[in-house]
């Protein structure tokens, strides 16, 4: 059986944000640019995952799900102007949840799945 790495790990929250289980990444909690405008920190938290998939040797064009939630679901509206700039047309499937965040700042967070055989 492959072995689970958990690749960055949170030790305050107790969480893992980036964990390879088989030929899948699972990153979790990717904020950025907090307390600035919607599109600034739907780009900061692109910004984060992209950092964290990096940690596992992968792309954004390997993302195949992101979770988006966001703390005004009319936000959603912004998303898709963001994702055709940062994703090239290679789109993941995705779902927008809204969200009470823990502090006022926080608009919008990604977590997302992605699938080491699916970028080249």
């Amino acid at each position: 059986m492959p072995e689970i790495k958990r690749i960055e790990i949170d030790e305050f929250w107790a969480d893992s944000t980036v964990i390879e289980a088989g030929d899948y990444i699972f990153v979790g909690y990717c904020m950025g640019n907090e307390g600035k405008s919607i599109e600034e920190q739907i780009h900061g938290a692109i910004d984060v995952l992209e950092k964290r998939l990096k940690m596992a040797g992968l792309t954004l064009e390997c993302v195949v799900k992101m979770d988006c939630l966001f703390k005004n679901i009319e936000d959603l509206n912004i998303l898709p102007k963001v994702l055709k700039e940062r994703f090239a047309g290679k789109y993941p499937t995705r779902k927008a949840y809204t969200s009470d965040f823990i502090r006022d700042g926080i608009l919008f967070q990604i977590d997302a799945i992605a699938y080491k055989n699916a970028c080249g």
